[in-house]
Formats: structure tokens, C-alpha cells, sequence
């Protein structure tokens, strides 16, 4: 009963198995292998269009490099005040960009609220030297407490971008359970929406270890090149990381663990929902599921073997939490078993009949 991350979760077979029938011979080094090449090409098949592709060890390091790759001297960038690269990356998107500032947007479970955006976005006039200018906009797909911004939700973040002449960044993590929930196309989600530059994850889907940046704008390529070589994500051997998504985008794996994973969280939500000892929180829309109960009863569940986490109350959830209890998130991913719901939901009843 493993729900306190899909980080949690191990590598599925078939990215074991990539990694293994690439593990011997030679090839060449630094991201030029053949391999490399063929997988840079699949990113693109898959984008529908040309895109450049760099490949970086975490998600951490992505959203840094995505975000200093338009970095300009008192440069702002705009993010929900829960996403990760606010409140889980230790200052790296500043870092890395050598002293660029994140501003916060408030929005309702993890999504940023257009109106908000357009409100403090505007009160930073570039031509303004004290205050600093717009950099960037960054939503993260899905979010940090499990929604998903819609097509509709990416066209109207993307048009404020527009009119402030920023790019719009995609942390996207969790990129494959957004789209799957949506039933939509990687092109639909990103550049024909108006995204710019996308942290495209694999890790928690069922790799190994995979993220990438995923640049729509080639000529700003060569520029994060310098970059990722100076942040040290340049791997040498590369066709590792290059293996794992071979693997994974084969016969669409991707987009059957993202479906298992979203599955799997709406089995879980269900048996919360129907338990007299927990309340869901908010319906879940990718894999992560937040649900209400007493301390006392979290502690009981732990105990017997249930992993997950405490988490903070979200902007704009509005819903009641008593003293003695507390917030908790669940993760499923591609090695959640129907099993361990079961387990889990016995576990539940058993409280309730406490």
C-alpha cells in the first residue's frame, strides 16, 4: 500500500529491459549516439513538429533550465504559489538563472486564476527599471494537488503571456496523466495552446531515470545547450536516458502507465469516498488523491503498513477540517495494484466499524 509518491515506484520492466539491451557496445558520447538521434526524432513524432530535446537527470533541474533559457537581468517569473518550483525546488530556478525572482499567482487547487495573473503580471511595467519585468509564465500539468488545467484553462494563461510577450512553461512532471485525463494530443496540450517550453517527465510514469526539456522555439537550442553543459546535466552517456524513453514511448507504454496510474486514484477516491472514516477532499483528475481524516485514524492506517503523506490546505479549498484531523495525499503510478486498493479499502472499514 505504497501511496506516498509515484517516486515511490520502481522502473517498469520494459524500461528494465531497454536499459539492459543498451547496456553493452559502444556509442557515441554526449547525446550523439544514433540512439540518441532516434529518440530526439520520436520526441518530435510525437509533438507533431520539430522540437529540440535535452535530456537532464530531474525534474528540478528541467524546470531551472527551462525558465533560465529566457532568463534576462531582473527577470520574474510567474507561478501558482503551490507549484514546485515555488515551494519544492530550494531556490534552483533562481540559482540557475543567477538571481531571477518567482512570483506567486493564487488560484484555486493548484491552478493558477487567469484574473489573478493578468492583475499582478501588469503592475510590473518593463520599461520600469525598480521593479523588474516579466520573464516567464509557468504552470505545472497536472498540478501539485492533482488537477488539470483544461485546453480552454492553457489557451487563456497563454493569451496573457502573449500580450505581455512572455514565453509560457509547462512543468509537466506528471505530463502523461494530464493528458491521458484530458484525452487529448501532446501538440494539442503544449505549442497549439501556446506553450513555449515543456519539462517533460518521465520518472514517475515509469522510468528510471528520464526527464527532458522540450523546446519548441529552435532558435533558443543552441542557448540551453551552454546551459545544461554549465548546470552539469550534460550526460555522457546518454543513450541511457535515451534507452528509458525508447522504451517508454513504445507501443504508446506511456500512455498505458499514465491510465493504470489515473485508474487507480479513482478506485482509491472511491473507496475514500465510500468510507465512514475518511472524506475526500476534491475529485481527483490525474493520480494524486487528497482526502480528510482524523490524525488518529492516518496514524492507525500507517501503522498497518499504508504509506502517504500530510499535506497543507490549498488555496481555495474551502472544505472543514477539525482540529484532530489533518490532510492527507495518496499517489498511485503503474505499479499500484488493484490489490493494494483492496488492501487498503478493508483497511478503511475496518476503522469505520472501530
Amino acid at each position: 500500500m505504497f501511496f506516498a509518491s509515484d517516486n515511490w515506484a520502481g522502473a517498469h520492466p520494459n524500461i528494465a529491459a531497454g536499459l539492459s539491451a543498451n547496456a553493452g557496445g559502444f556509442s557515441t558520447a554526449y547525446g550523439d549516439g544514433a540512439l540518441d538521434q532516434a529518440v530526439y526524432q520520436r520526441f518530435s513524432e510525437i509533438f507533431e513538429r520539430e522540437v529540440a530535446v535535452f535530456f537532464v537527470a530531474t525534474g528540478t533541474a528541467a524546470n531551472s533550465l527551462s525558465l533560465a533559457t529566457y532568463n534576462k537581468p531582473g527577470g520574474i517569473s510567474f507561478a501558482h504559489r503551490e507549484s514546485h518550483v515555488i515551494e519544492d525546488e530550494c531556490g534552483a530556478p533562481e540559482y540557475f538563472s543567477g538571481g531571477s525572482r518567482l512570483h506567486a499567482i493564487d488560484g484555486a487547487l493548484g491552478k493558477i486564476d487567469p484574473h489573478n495573473l493578468e492583475r499582478i503580471i501588469g503592475r510590473f511595467a518593463p520599461e520600469v527599471v525598480h521593479w523588474g519585468r516579466p520573464m516567464a509564465v509557468s504552470i505545472t500539468q497536472s498540478t501539485e494537488v492533482g488537477t488539470v488545467y483544461g485546453l480552454d484553462d492553457i489557451d487563456a494563461i497563454a493569451s496573457i503571456a502573449r500580450h505581455h510577450k512572455v514565453p509560457l512553461h509547462m512543468d509537466g512532471a506528471r505530463f502523461a496523466n494530464a493528458l491521458v485525463a484530458l484525452e487529448t494530443t501532446p501538440a494539442e496540450m503544449t505549442w497549439k495552446r501556446g506553450v513555449d517550453i515543456v519539462s517533460f517527465g518521465g520518472t514517475k510514469n515509469g522510468c528510471w531515470c528520464a526527464e527532458a526539456v522540450v523546446l519548441f522555439d529552435l532558435d533558443r537550442a543552441k542557448e540551453l545547450a551552454f546551459l545544461r553543459k554549465r548546470a552539469a546535466q550534460l550526460f555522457s552517456k546518454s543513450r541511457f536516458i535515451a534507452a528509458q524513453f525508447e522504451a517508454y514511448f513504445k507501443d504508446d507504454l506511456w500512455l498505458d502507465t499514465a491510465r493504470h496510474a489515473n485508474a487507480m486514484a479513482a478506485r482509491l477516491a472511491a473507496a475514500i469516498e465510500d468510507s465512514a472514516s475518511a472524506q475526500l477532499a476534491w475529485l481527483p483528475q490525474a493520480n494524486e488523491v487528497f482526502a480528510v481524516m482524523k490524525k488518529a485514524e492516518a496514524d492507525r492506517l500507517m501503522a498497518a503498513g499504508a504509506a502517504f503523506y500530510d499535506w497543507h490546505r490549498p488555496h481555495g479549498f474551502d472544505g472543514h477540517i477539525g482540529e484532530d484531523e489533518a490532510l492527507y495525499r495518496f499517489v498511485t503510478s503503474f505499479a499500484t495494484t488493484d490489490e493494494s486498493i483492496a488492501r487498503f479499502e478493508a483497511l478503511l472499514g475496518a476503522g469505520s466499524e472501530a
